[in-house]
């Protein structure tokens, strides 16, 4: 999979690119990630990128032709790239996002800033646009990253052990069970009888339940429609 990101601030990416399961598939060859500085399009002797709002208004806006120019030449090489705009107003990201844009051959990020980019842009050269949270942040760096690496450990080869993906938090749906390693008994802290049991039936029954539990503690709303009533074991 390709990934290119358009920033103001490339080199925000630097460590991040470089470390834990994205340095290691971008090592392996699964992933490739190219890093694209929107000034360097600005044809501004001052590489300005941003402009008043017409209609007035606080704040700046980011200006149509260096995004136009930056957009343009990746899609010159790759015109069915899918391009994503990291913006306060746009669609929740979530896990079933992640895993729908991991199936993508090749993704184009594009990190808002300011009061947003001229909507003229949105228009004609994104395909979507992609909040991490109802928030706002000081750019869409943050966004762009969390981005990535959410679709970059869901590549084939990017995590070590593809078993673990399926029993995550939101794969099926719910928040994960508890975990445990050793020692067994950590300053008066045991850990649960039932995992030390090699009971893989008990176990696995164990684990839902705790799932459900935490699920319904934690994030109630994931549970909407899935017939969990409150007095549900979650067995």
């Amino acid at each position: 999979m390709k990934i290119d990101i358009l920033t103001l601030f490339p080199e925000m990416f630097d460590a991040v690119l470089k470390s834990s399961i994205l340095g290691k598939a971008i090592e392996k060859g699964i992933l490739r990630v190219g890093v694209i500085n929107i000034r360097d399009f600005s044809k501004d002797r001052h590489r300005r990128v941003d402009d008043y709002p017409y209609g007035g208004g606080a704040g700046m806006v980011m200006m149509p032709q260096p995004l136009y120019d930056a957009i343009k030449s990746v899609k010159d090489k790759s015109p069915d790239a899918r391009v994503v705009l990291t913006s306060p107003r746009g669609k929740p990201f979530d896990q079933e996002k992640a895993r729908l844009l991991s199936k993508e051959p090749h993704l184009v990020i594009v990190c808002g800033h300011y009061e947003g980019i001229d909507q003229r842009i949105i228009d004609t050269m994104v395909d979507e646009e992609i909040s991490i949270g109802d928030y706002i942040l000081t750019g869409g760096e943050l966004p762009a990253m969390v981005i990535v690496d959410a679709v970059a450990r869901l590549l084939p080869g990017a995590i070590g052990s593809p078993r673990s993906l399926e029993q995550e938090s939101f794969t099926n749906g719910l928040l994960e069970y508890p975990q445990y390693t050793r020692p067994a008994d950590f300053l008066g802290m045991k850990v649960p009888e039932v995992l030390l049991s090699g009971n893989h039936k008990r176990i696995e029954e164990w684990r839902r339940r705790k799932a459900v539990e935490i699920t319904r503690r934690i994030r109630p709303d994931l549970l909407a429609g899935k017939g969990l009533e409150p007095e549900e074991p979650g067995h």
